[in-house]
């Protein structure tokens, strides 16, 4: 674990140098050096996420080193606030759940085998003449293509649609509540990626308020009592099982002696 966190400062640097030097306007790599540093910066973001997963477990990684404003630890980690998020949760539910039935119910997608999907997708890739292609990043346009040539759409429509359903019954009856909005998260940033921003950056800051608070948002719903069926969150178990070790230990004392008044101890019967 030690090893691990060592290398966590210069993998980070050699990710933020990467970035640098492919976004910096005043550095022009070489040709053929920029698909290089594309590969570099991926990669070192991976390791650098692996890394920091595994430090969770280091007793290091529990101490608070920057302390947040008192209000922003009561929105996101009271129980009372789940009241705010509640309306939200209403709101990008139904959001949601209407993308997908739309989807579902609906032609160009599930019952004509992604053909909406594909053309979206043919629109996105596309690179005009003039001005600039709806597609900004090229790695995302390379994504679209290689779906395209394999004729994913047929299974992604579907991965689609009832993806967008899942998000949103989850977050309307206020279940896992956090892993929701991750994957809605995710859906309205491949959205914008693709150059359709629509009501996504809303539904997009919404959502983020709803990952940071995952712990209270789906209080006033099935996350009530379903994460502490699941033990999370994760430091309630930590700390009933250090209460239960000091109980055990201060009970082993008092089975093993009791003080006497000249200062000694003499078993217990």
């Amino acid at each position: 674990m030690i090893t691990a966190r060592r290398f966590v400062t210069p993998i980070a640097g050699l990710a933020a140098i990467a970035l640098l030097l492919l976004y910096d306007p005043w550095i022009v790599p070489p040709n053929g050096v920029r698909p290089a540093l594309t590969v570099i910066f991926w990669v070192a973001a991976v390791v650098l996420l692996v890394l920091l997963f595994q430090d969770r477990n280091n007793p290091q990684a529990q101490n608070v080193e920057v302390e947040g404003p008192a209000f922003s630890r009561y929105l996101f980690g009271n129980t009372r606030a789940g009241l705010f998020w509640l309306p939200i949760r209403i709101f990008l539910g139904f959001a949601w759940l209407l993308a997908g039935w739309g989807k579902v119910s609906g032609s160009g997608w599930i019952n004509d085998g992604g053909s909406a999907l594909l053309k979206s997708w043919n629109s996105y890739v596309a690179i005009p003449q003039t001005g600039k292609p709806p597609v900004t990043f090229e790695w995302y346009r390379s994504f679209l293509q290689i779906l395209i040539d394999n004729h994913a759409q047929s299974w992604f429509a579907w991965l689609i649609a009832f993806g967008e359903m899942a998000v949103g019954i989850g977050m309307l009856v206020g279940a896992l509540v956090g892993i929701a909005a991750f994957f809605g998260a995710t859906m309205n940033m491949s959205y914008m990626l693709a150059g359709s921003a629509s009501t996504n950056p809303i539904l997009f800051a919404l959502t983020v308020g709803l990952m940071l608070a995952w712990r209270v948002a789906g209080y006033y719903g099935v996350d009530r009592y379903l994460l502490p069926l699941l033990g999370v969150p994760w430091r309630r178990r930590t700390a009933a099982a250090g209460t239960a070790a000091a109980g055990t230990a201060a009970a082993g004392t008092a089975a093993a002696g009791v003080a006497t008044p000249d200062g000694g101890t003499t078993l217990a019967t």
